[in-house]
C-alpha cells in the first residue's frame, strides 16, 4: 500500500489517478475519463473475486491481510513494548506510556493520510512540494483530515470496528458454505477442553472459539496458538484448528455446485476486463463539428468544414501524428493547427481543424473518414459528415 505509488510501470506510476490530467495510471496504461466504462467490468472482477474467496476462506481477510487489523496488531504491539497492557480489546498503561502510544497513532496516522493523497498526487512532487511548505491546500486538508480518522481509529476503536461495525463481517456470514475454511474446535476435541480460557484471552475481538460460529471472529489464528501452547505443556496437541467445513472431507467440501457458479462467474468478469481493456486504442480520439463556425464555399467549388476534438496519447511512448481525412477512396485536404502534433505519454490536446472536400453534385451531406497517422500506419479512425452551405 505504501510502496505502489512510488513504483512505475512503462514510464509511469503503477497506479495512480492523475488529477491533473483527469486520468487513471494503471500497469502502464492511462486510461481517461471517457474510458472509465471500464471501471463497471473492473469493480465486477474485484466483487466478484471477493465473493468467492470469502466462500472458500471466510474471514481469512480480516485475519491476515485486512488494514484494519494489520495497523491494530502493529500499534498495538509497539504499546506491548512501551510496557502497556493488551487484553482483547482493552489496554492499560501509565501515563507517559498512554502519551507515547498516541504520540505513535498520531504518526501512522499522518502517514496513511499521505499515502492516500500519493494515489493522486506524484509522491515525490508531495514530498518535495511539503519539504518546500509549497504543498497545495487540498492534499493538505485531506492529510489531515485522513490522519485524524485514522489516529482516532488507531488510539480508540481497534478491534471494536472488526467485531461490531465492520460490514464485510456481516456480509461475510450469509457467504458461509458447508466447505467454507473455519476456525473452531477441532471435530471429537471439545471434551478434552480444560476451561483454561486462553483461547478467549487471545482473541483480539473477544470471541469465544469454544461457542461455535461467531461473526465477530476474524480467523487469525491467536486462539489456535494459545490453546496449543497450553496443551503442549499437558503434553497433547491443541484443540482448535482450521478446517475446511466440518473438517470430514477436506478442501474436497468445496466442490459444490454454488462453489462452481461463482468461480465460473469470476473467470468471466476477468476475462471480460482483460478482453476489453486489451482491445484499447493507442490513441483516444473524439471529433465534433464546430458550433461556432459554419460551413462556407471556397475557391474552386469546394467548401471548408470546420471541427474541434481532444487527442489522448495512451501509450507510453512520444508519438508524431498527422490528421488525414478522406471521403471514400479521395483523399481530402486537412488545414489548420491542429492537423500535426506531437503527443507526450498520457498528453492530452485540444484541436480545431478545417476539412476541403469538393462540393457535392447532388444536395446534401458528405460522409468522411478522419484519422491519424502515426510511423507510417493510420490508425483511431472517426467517421465524420461535412455538410456543405446552401447555395
Amino acid at each position: 500500500m505504501l510502496a505502489v505509488p512510488f513504483l512505475r510501470w512503462g514510464g509511469q506510476s503503477l497506479l495512480r489517478v492523475d488529477l491533473e490530467s483527469r486520468s487513471l495510471l494503471a500497469l502502464g496504461h492511462t486510461f481517461r475519463l471517457e474510458e472509465f466504462p471500464l471501471v463497471l467490468p473492473l469493480v465486477l472482477a474485484l466483487l466478484t473475486t471477493l465473493l468467492l474467496l470469502t466462500l472458500v476462506f471466510g474471514r481469512v481477510w480480516c485475519g491476515w491481510a485486512c488494514p484494519q487489523t494489520l495497523w491494530s496488531d502493529l500499534v498495538e504491539g509497539v504499546a506491548r513494548r512501551l510496557g502497556a497492557r493488551v487484553r482483547g480489546r482493552r489496554l492499560s498503561a501509565g501515563l507517559p506510556t498512554q502519551a507515547a502510544f498516541h504520540m505513535v497513532c498520531a504518526a501512522l496516522g499522518l502517514l496513511v493520510g499521505a499515502n492516500l493523497v500519493w494515489y493522486f498526487l506524484p509522491p515525490t512532487g508531495y514530498l518535495a512540494a511539503l519539504f518546500r511548505g509549497e504543498l497545495p491546500a487540498p492534499a493538505v486538508v485531506t492529510t489531515l483530515a485522513v490522519a485524524a480518522l485514522v489516529y482516532l481509529d488507531l488510539a480508540f476503536v481497534r478491534r471494536t470496528f472488526c467485531a461490531e461495525f465492520c460490514p464485510y463481517g456481516r456480509f461475510q456470514t450469509t457467504l458461509v458454505d458447508r466447505g467454507t475454511l473455519t476456525l473452531q474446535v477441532l471435530p471429537g476435541q471439545a471434551d478434552r477442553c480444560i476451561e483454561c480460557g486462553a483461547c478467549t484471552a487471545a482473541c483480539p475481538t473477544g470471541v469465544d472459539v469454544r461457542r461455535g460460529s461467531d461473526a465477530g471472529c476474524i480467523n487469525c489464528g491467536r486462539c489456535l496458538d494459545a490453546c496449543a501452547a497450553v496443551m503442549a505443556r499437558r503434553g497433547e496437541g491443541g484443540l482448535i484448528g482450521y478446517t475446511w467445513g466440518s473438517g470430514d472431507h477436506g478442501p474436497r467440501a468445496l466442490l459444490t455446485p454454488r462453489t462452481a457458479l461463482v468461480f465460473g462467474v469470476v473467470l468471466a468478469a476477468w476475462g471480460a476486463l482483460f478482453l476489453a481493456a486489451g482491445q484499447s486504442e493507442p490513441l483516444a480520439f473524439s471529433v465534433r463539428r464546430s458550433p461556432t463556425a459554419e460551413p462556407r464555399v471556397v475557391a474552386g467549388e469546394r467548401f471548408v468544414t470546420f471541427f474541434t476534438g481532444a487527442v489522448t496519447n495512451r501509450t507510453a511512448e512520444t508519438l508524431e501524428l498527422t490528421l488525414v481525412a478522406r471521403s471514400g477512396e479521395h483523399p481530402l485536404e486537412v488545414r489548420g493547427p491542429g492537423r500535426q502534433l506531437t503527443l507526450e505519454p498520457g498528453e492530452r490536446a485540444a484541436v480545431e481543424f478545417a476539412v476541403v472536400a469538393p462540393l457535392p453534385a447532388a444536395a446534401g451531406p458528405l460522409a468522411a473518414t478522419l484519422a491519424w497517422v502515426m510511423d507510417g500506419a493510420q490508425g483511431v479512425p472517426r467517421e465524420a459528415t461535412l455538410v456543405p452551405p446552401a447555395r
